[in-house]
């Protein structure tokens, strides 16, 4: 017979367990896990309309994604004037740090942006890091992202400086982000982001050019093009943080390829090749931990954000692209080799 002890633990359990999977219901009919998630819903439905109405992974998305980036990183452990990281600053003091050269091109999302921001009632920080959160499931081969809720808006400007630069040393990139909070492996884990990412203003000759030749894929691509030796520029060629790149119309820049190359991650780097799942559990923790810079007292609301659509097996497939092959890599992992991989037939590739 049971005991009555037993019979109060079991019923304690149930409503315990109800309680925890308890959903509340929006006044706009979706359900979510906490009321105050409520708010995003409507922002949800106007950003997927309209600002990346049609976009799949392409310039609307890529947007969002790089001002998530340069409002967070003006942050610092040591030193309190860098900001408050992922506070909206970029926008909020637009005419103070759009100016910076690091943010050059950052504009273009302020504009695309900014109506919505006015339009929505929530922080400004906050749409910026839900609109990049939103915008990476627009892109095959990215894990589900989570996203927190409750930012707070800047009360100042972030310094100039707070951004790496592609001109700048490994060592002093690693620096910065170490003062941020970034482990190397974190930084490469981030550079994932290159993988669905072009390069609007490093060649003024050409904008939105890729950085491999796989843009609209959050695949490993990125991680073998970079280590093949470069052989041409896309377009101008002499601008200052770009180097060769190996595929006419693909852009290098000269961190990407000294990160690709430099003792100290290097085989992190390499890691990532062939290794779809590596590259996407790397990228989603170290893309949570950038969105979150500064801020204390958030709310879980990732059950708001869609889900992104699959990468195929074959897609996940890295390849050297045509032309090309292993005796093209430039091995910089001394501990192993850069692994064996298919080159994809036809003639040298040449992105439009």
């Amino acid at each position: 017979m049971l005991s009555q002890s037993f019979l109060l633990l079991v019923g304690l359990s149930t409503v315990l367990g109800a309680t925890l999977n308890r959903r509340v219901t929006c006044p706009t009919g979706q359900t979510t896990a906490n009321a105050a998630c409520c708010a995003l819903f409507p922002v949800l439905d106007d950003i997927q309309n309209n600002m990346f109405a049609g976009d799949t992974c392409s310039d609307a998305a890529h947007t969002a994604l790089r001002v998530a980036f340069h409002d967070a990183i003006g942050f610092s452990t040591t030193q309190k004037s860098f900001g408050t990281g992922a506070d909206g600053s970029i926008f909020i003091f637009a005419t103070t740090e759009l100016g910076y050269d690091a943010n050059l091109g950052i504009a273009d999302a302020f504009n695309l942006e900014a109506p919505f921001i006015q339009k929505h009632n929530i922080s400004v920080a906050d749409f910026i890091q839900f609109a990049a959160t939103v915008s990476l499931t627009k892109c095959p081969g990215i894990l589900q992202p989570p996203f927190m809720f409750g930012r707070k808006d800047a009360t100042a400007a972030a310094p100039e400086g707070t951004v790496p630069e592609p001109f700048q040393s490994v060592d002093t990139i690693l620096s910065r982000m170490a003062d941020a909070g970034f482990t190397p492996a974190e930084v490469v884990a981030l550079l994932a982001s290159h993988s669905i990412a072009g390069a609007d203003d490093v060649d003024p000759s050409a904008s939105g050019l890729p950085f491999d030749s796989t843009p609209s894929l959050f695949d490993t691509q990125f991680f073998v093009e970079t280590q093949l030796r470069g052989t041409l520029f896309p377009g101008s060629g002499g601008n200052q943080g770009e180097v060769e790149s190996p595929i006419a119309g693909e852009i290098r820049l000269e961190s990407d390829s000294n990160l690709a190359r430099d003792p100290a991650t290097a085989c992190l780097w390499q890691a990532n090749v062939n290794n779809q799942a590596h590259m996407a559990q790397s990228f989603q923790a170290a893309f949570a931990k950038m969105s979150n810079l500064g801020q204390t007292g958030l709310v879980d609301c990732s059950d708001v954000i869609p889900a992104p659509p699959p990468l195929s097996a074959a897609a996940a497939q890295s390849f050297f692209p045509p032309g090309l092959s292993q005796s093209d890599v430039e091995q910089a992992c001394s501990s192993t080799t850069f692994p064996d991989l298919p080159t994809t037939p036809g003639a040298a590739a040449s992105l439009p």
